[in-house]
């Protein structure tokens, strides 16, 4: 499959689940429209305070947890998607929660030309939220379009699924798949992760990214990672011995006290030098 092929699949794909996505109660845009925070507690307690800095948000879907680090007091954040659908939905949030242009703004292109699309501007932090990195094939060219980025000093901050969940099953205890296999896959599924109707256009193309190599792309262009931490929750219920746990509005999942437990999540923080 071409760069063409995936990369117009991928954006068809995503831009029918914004249909299904904001009506869903998954994403629950009636209640971030009244305030709610999007972002977990782990995210906010590991990028620290926002106030006065400037934050670009790629990958950002619909904007929520980028409109919530407005909302956390940054001084200017940009939301960046090469869905066209999901940027005019973000745009109409930022207008509903009274964030214009002087506090928020939002671009469609693609991730890998984000310097171009933004003008070249630099930013305090780079943000990248859950479930991004696997609709990318090529993680050391999105570390340096991380890296180009950040003015110096700048920090990126990554929160990701952890990708040995994608090797267990169904069940969350037998391995069924290679972790090392980084070809992509193609998917052919009706519905989205979220609650709603089928989709219309269902093939995707995913890669699995090793976290070894997500951290080495980082430390190859010219970042410095602070911390790397793995978590043992996760946002759904992805297997079936896993309980609901947090506050109800941003619950989180986990296994059960006595079960063993497995990296479900990571995050890491890496400066510009």
């Amino acid at each position: 499959m071409t760069d063409d092929d995936w990369l117009r699949h991928n954006r068809a794909n995503w831009d029918d689940r914004v249909r299904v996505h904001a009506d869903s109660d998954f994403y629950d845009l009636p209640g971030f429209r009244t305030g709610a925070c999007t972002l977990r507690r782990f995210e906010l307690d590991e990028v620290g305070d926002v106030a006065g800095k400037r934050l670009v948000h790629l990958q950002c879907h619909m904007g929520q947890d980028t409109l919530s680090w407005a909302l956390r007091g940054a001084a200017h954040v940009t939301g960046l998607d090469f869905s066209e659908e999901a940027i005019r939905t973000a745009r109409g949030l930022a207008a509903d929660l009274g964030l214009g242009g002087d506090r928020a703004r939002f671009v469609t292109a693609d991730v890998y030309d984000a310097a171009a699309a933004l003008g070249g501007e630099r930013f305090d932090v780079v943000y990248t939220g859950l479930g991004a990195l696997c609709w990318l094939p090529d993680v050391p060219r999105w570390a340096r379009v991380v890296a180009g980025l950040l003015n110096d000093g700048g920090v990126l901050y990554l929160a990701e699924f952890h990708p040995f969940t994608e090797v267990l099953g169904d069940d969350g205890k037998s391995v069924e798949v290679d972790y090392f296999d980084d070809q992509g896959a193609t998917w052919d599924e009706s519905h989205t992760y979220t609650d709603g109707p089928p989709l219309t256009r269902t093939v995707s193309v995913q890669w699995q990214h090793s976290l070894g190599d997500v951290v080495t792309a980082l430390a190859r262009a010219g970042l410095r990672i602070e911390f790397l931490h793995e978590h043992d929750t996760t946002l759904f219920a992805r297997y079936p011995a896993l309980e609901r746990t947090g506050p109800a509005e941003n619950p989180t999942f986990r296994f059960p006290a006595g079960h063993p437990r497995v990296p479900l999540m990571y995050s890491i923080r890496a400066t510009k030098w």
